[in-house]
C-alpha cells in the first residue's frame, strides 16, 4: 500500500490561512500569534466531527482517538502540547488506517513513510499546526481519496450556510454544490450535416445534467461525454456480422502508389435545410430518469460543472447514419461544442422550431470519455472548436486504421476477431432500436453499411481513402486545446501506438500536454487507491475551466508511468520515446550486442494439424502460452526464439522497439509477427485491477461512490510476460498502400516497429523475441502451409533502454 499525490502542493501560509478560513475551520478572526497550538489542534479535531450535532457529542467522538498509546486526545491535551508524534498519531486514525495493523499508536512516521504520506515536522507553533492541518486536508485516505473529501462525504460542507459557489481548495474544486435535486434535461442540436440524405440538417439528442444552483444564476463549464453507446447498442445483430477471420492470406496485386494516389477528398455535398426558429426559451420540455454515464463526470457534478452527453449521428431520438469514426462523426460532436459555446442553435424537440440557449454555461467545455468516447474527444480536439479548452483522451483511437488494421494486414482489436468497422456502426446505430424511425431509415442506412463494408477493404489490409479519412492524426497541427492522454500499457483493444503517435503528433503544437500510462489493460484508472487520478483530473479541469491559478501545468508530471514490476509504483519522465540506444543481433538463438556473422538460417511452419489448430482458435489464450514459453509444446515449430543473456542490472525498456528481419516465404504471400518477452520467474502484477473490498470513493454528499481498486501481485510466479508485438505483411515492406511482390524462396529486409512500451526488466531476466506467422487473436487465420526463413546474420531489433534506477 502506497499512496503517490501529484494533485497537491504546500502554499505560502498567508493562502493556507485564507482557504482555512472560507472552509471554516478557522473562524475569520483567526491570528496566528493570538492562538495556542494545542487549543487550535483540538478545535479542528472537533470540526472533523461532522456527525455529531453537539459540542457535548464532538468532544465524546474526539475521546475515541488515542494520542499516545495510553492516552486519549482530550487527556493529552490537558497535560501536553501538542507536537508532531501526538498530531500524525491522530491523523493516521482520522485517515482510516488501523492500529495494530497498519501503523503503531505513538509512533506514526514509519507507517507515513512506507505509505508516501506527507508529513510536517516538527510541530510545536500555531503556524506549524496551521500547515499540518492544511495538508492534512489533501492527505490520502486508506480508502484512496483525500480526507477532506471523506469530511464533504460525511457532511461537512452539508453544514454550513452561505459557501460560495464554486469554492476552491489547494486549487481543487470542492464538492459544494447539491446533488440530489439536479436538473436533467433534453436538447437537440442541429448539425450542419445530413447523413441520412432526407434533405434536412441531422438533429442530434443532447443530454444534460447540471446543478441546480444554475437556475439562480451561477454559471458552470462543461464536461461533454460523445458516446456512440449513450442510447443503447445492437450487441446481437453486431454479432451475427461478425466476420469469419479463419480464412487464408492471399496475394495483392502488385501496385506502385504513392500517398497522393489513395489520400482521402472531401466528397461535395448539398447544404441541408436549415430551421428558422420561431422562438427561443430557456426551459427545456423533455427530462430523462436514467443514463449511461461516465464516473468521473459524476465527479465533477457536485463541483460545479454540468456534464453533458449526446451519442450522435445514427443513434436513438437522433437524426442521421452512423459512419465510424469518419469526419461526419467528428462534425457531429463538434456541433455540440459550439451549441454549448454560443456559436450554434439546438432545439427542445427533434423536429420543432423553438429553440434553446445553454444559457447556464460558459461556454468553457473539457471532452472525457475511454475507448470510442475518447476517440470522439481527440478528433474534435483536430478541429480547433472554440470553447473546447481540453480533452482527456483515454484508451483513444487517433487513428482508426491502426485500430482494425496494422502492416498491411487485417488485425482485430484484442478480444474482438471478426470485428470491423461496418460491424462497429451496426452495433452503434441505435435508431434501429425505435421500431418506426428505424422502418423509414432501414433502407438507406444498409446501403451505408454496404458501402463501409467496401471500403474499409478487408480483403488487402492496406491503407486506402477509407482509412485515410479516419486518421486524426493528420489533423492535429489545427488543435489548440490541451490535451491529456491517459492509456494502458497492457491495452491490446486500443493498442498504445494511438497514445504514442497521438503524443508526438502534438510535440511540436504550443498547447500544454501530459501522458498518464498504466499497467492495465482497456480500462479507467479514476478509482485506483495508489494513485490521486481524480484529483489530478480536479486541478487540471479547475485551471483550464475555471481559469483557476493553481500551476496544474507545472504540479502535473509531463508523463506518469506505473511500474510493473511492483505494485502501487509510479515514476514521473519528461518524455515517451526517443532515438534507440541500442542494437541487439539476432544470433543463434541468440540476441547479441556484438553481429554473428556465420549464423545458419532459421525456419519455421505456419500450419498446425487440423484439431490442433481448431483447439487454440477457440483457446486463444492457451496458444498465446505455448507459443511463448520457453517448454516445448505444438507450437515450437511454429516460432523462433532469440533470448539475450541474464540483465546484470535492472533495465528499462521504453519507446518503439524496431525490428529489422532478413526473411523469406516459401510462397508469394506471407506475414510476419513478433512478441518482444520478458523471461524469468516472478509474481507479476495481475492482468486486472482487484477490487478492494470495503471501500469505495464518495463523489459528495448523498452522492455517487465508485468501488476502489488496486493492481496487486499474483499469488502465484510466472515463467514470462508478453511486453509488446507487431505485424506486417510481407507485401507492405515498402508502405502501407503499396503492394510489392514476394518471390517464393527469395529473402527481403522488413523493418516493422512493435507497439511502444514503458518496460521495467528485472536483473536476472532475458529478453526475448519470439517469431512468429499467424497471431491467433490479432491476424486472420488461413493455417497454410507457408514456411517461413530467417537469416539471423542480416536481422537485428533497435531499443531504447537504459539502466533503472
Amino acid at each position: 500500500m502506497k499512496f503517490n499525490q501529484f494533485a497537491f502542493h504546500t502554499p505560502d501560509l498567508a493562502t493556507q490561512i485564507s482557504e482555512l478560513k472560507q472552509l471554516r475551520f478557522l473562524q475569520a478572526d483567526f491570528t496566528v500569534t493570538a492562538t495556542n497550538p494545542t487549543t487550535l489542534w483540538l478545535h479542528l479535531l472537533q470540526q472533523t466531527q461532522v456527525q455529531a450535532l453537539t459540542p457535548a457529542g464532538k468532544n465524546a467522538a474526539v475521546a475515541e482517538y488515542l494520542a499516545t498509546p495510553t492516552t486519549s486526545v482530550p487527556e493529552f491535551v490537558n497535560r501536553h502540547a501538542v507536537d508532531a508524534t501526538a498530531f500524525y498519531t491522530v491523523a493516521l486514525q482520522l485517515l482510516g488506517f488501523e492500529h495494530g495493523e497498519d501503523f503503531t499508536i505513538g509512533d506514526p512516521f514509519p507507517a507515513m513513510n512506507r505509505f508516501h504520506l506527507p508529513y510536517h515536522s516538527p510541530l510545536t507553533t500555531t503556524s506549524d499546526v496551521v500547515t499540518a492541518w492544511y495538508n492534512l486536508l489533501n492527505t490520502f485516505t486508506k480508502g484512496g481519496y483525500v480526507y477532506l473529501d471523506h469530511l464533504a462525504a460525511a457532511g461537512y460542507f452539508h453544514q454550513l450556510d452561505n459557501l460560495p459557489q464554486p469554492l476552491f481548495f489547494n486549487g481543487k474544486a470542492q464538492p459544494v454544490f447539491a446533488t440530489d435535486n439536479l436538473v436533467r434535461e433534453v436538447v437537440y442540436v442541429e448539425s450542419d450535416l445530413d447523413t441520412d440524405h432526407d434533405g434536412r440538417a441531422d438533429r442530434l439528442k443532447t443530454i444534460i445534467i447540471r446543478p441546480q444552483a444554475t437556475n439562480q444564476g451561477i454559471q458552470v463549464p462543461v464536461v461533454f461525454t460523445a458516446s456512440p453507446y449513450n442510447q443503447g447498442t445492437n450487441d446481437a445483430a453486431g454479432d451475427r456480422m461478425m466476420h469469419d477471420v479463419n480464412v487464408p492470406l492471399t496475394k495483392k496485386p502488385v501496385q506502385a502508389l504513392t500517398y497522393t494516389d489513395i489520400a482521402y477528398q472531401a466528397p461535395t455535398v448539398p447544404t441541408p435545410q436549415k430551421t428558422v426558429p420561431t422562438d427561443t426559451v430557456t426551459a427545456a420540455t423533455e427530462t430523462f430518469s436514467t443514463e449511461p454515464s461516465v464516473k468521473l463526470n459524476e465527479y465533477f457534478l457536485a463541483r460545479g460543472f454540468a456534464a453533458v452527453y449526446s451519442a450522435g449521428i445514427g443513434t436513438k431520438d437522433s437524426d442521421g447514419v452512423r459512419t465510424t469514426g469518419d469526419p461526419a462523426e467528428t462534425a457531429a460532436a463538434v456541433a455540440v461544442i459550439e451549441w454549448l459555446n454560443g456559436n450554434r442553435p439546438a432545439y427542445t424537440d427533434r423536429t420543432g422550431s423553438t429553440a434553446i440557449t445553454a444559457w447556464w454555461t460558459t461556454g468553457n467545455v473539457a471532452m472525457t470519455g475511454k475507448s470510442y468516447l475518447g476517440t470522439l474527444a481527440t478528433a474534435a480536439a483536430t478541429t480547433g472548436v472554440d470553447g473546447l479548452k481540453t480533452v482527456i483522451s483515454e484508451a483513444a483511437i487517433s487513428n482508426w486504421y491502426d485500430y482494425y488494421r496494422e502492416g498491411g494486414l487485417v488485425v482485430a482489436p484484442g478480444g474482438f476477431p471478426g470485428e470491423d468497422a461496418d460491424v462497429l456502426a451496426e452495433e452503434c446505430f441505435s435508431r434501429q432500436k425505435a421500431a418506426n424511425d428505424y422502418l423509414h431509415i432501414k433502407k438507406y442506412f444498409h446501403e451505408q453499411l454496404a458501402a463501409i463494408t467496401a471500403g474499409q477493404d478487408r480483403t488487402t489490409g492496406s491503407y486506402n481513402a477509407f482509412w485515410d479519412a479516419r486518421n486524426y492524426l493528420k489533423d492535429t497541427a489545427h488543435i489548440t486545446a490541451d490535451v491529456l492522454i491517459v492509456h494502458g500499457l497492457n491495452d491490446q483493444n486500443v493498442k498504445p501506438v494511438h497514445a504514442y503517435n497521438l503524443w508526438h503528433k502534438l510535440a511540436p503544437l504550443s498547447g500544454n500536454r501530459k501522458l498518464i500510462l498504466h499497467q492495465g489493460q482497456h480500462i479507467y484508472i479514476n478509482n485506483f487507491q495508489s494513485l490521486d487520478f481524480s484529483d489530478m483530473m480536479n486541478l487540471w479541469l479547475s485551471h483550464e475551466l475555471y481559469g483557476i491559478d493553481n500551476g496544474a501545468p507545472q504540479l502535473l508530471p509531463d508523463v506518469l508511468v506505473q511500474d510493473n514490476s511492483q505494485p502501487a509504483t509510479w515514476h514521473t519522465f519528461s518524455d515517451w520515446g526517443g532515438k534507440p540506444n541500442q542494437t541487439l543481433y539476432l544470433g543463434e538463438k541468440q540476441l547479441r550486442t556484438q553481429r554473428q556473422l556465420q549464423v545458419p538460417v532459421a525456419s519455421f511452419t505456419d500450419q498446425l494439424d487440423p484439431v490442433d489448430f481448431d483447439f487454440y482458435t477457440h483457446n486463444l489464450d492457451q496458444w498465446e502460452n505455448d507459443l511463448l514459453t520457453l517448454k516445448t509444446t505444438k507450437l515450437t515449430s511454429q516460432r523462433l526464439v532469440f533470448l539475450t543473456k541474464p540483465l546484470q542490472q535492472d533495465q528499462y525498456l521504453q519507446g518503439l522497439p524496431q525490428i529489422s528481419l532478413r526473411v523469406a516465404s516459401n510462397q508469394d504471400i506471407g506475414l510476419i509477427s513478433c512478441m518482444l518477452v520478458d523471461y524469468g520467474t516472478a509474481r507479476r502484477l495481475k492482468a486486472d485491477p482487484t477490487p478492494l473490498r470495503g471501500f469505495s470513493i464518495p463523489y459528495g454528499y448523498h452522492w455517487q461512490n465508485n468501488q476502489l481498486h488496486e493492481f496487486t501481485l499474483a499469488k502465484q510466479p510466472s515463467s514470462f510476460k508478453l511486453i509488446s508485438r507487431g505485424h506486417i505483411n510481407l507485401q507492405n515492406r515498402t508502405n502501407l498502400w503499396q503492394a510489392d511482390p514476394v518471390e517464393p524462396g527469395s529473402f527481403y529486409q522488413v523493418d516493422l516497429s512493435l507497439q511502444p512500451a514503458y518496460y521495467h526488466l528485472l536483473a536476472g531476466h532475458q529478453l526475448g523475441l519470439v517469431i512468429c506467422a499467424t497471431d491467433m487473436p490479432m491476424t486472420i487465420r488461413g493455417n497454410q502451409g507457408i514456411t517461413y526463413s530467417i537469416d539471423p546474420s542480416k536481422s537485428h531489433i533497435e531499443l531504447q533502454m537504459t539502466p533503472f534506477h
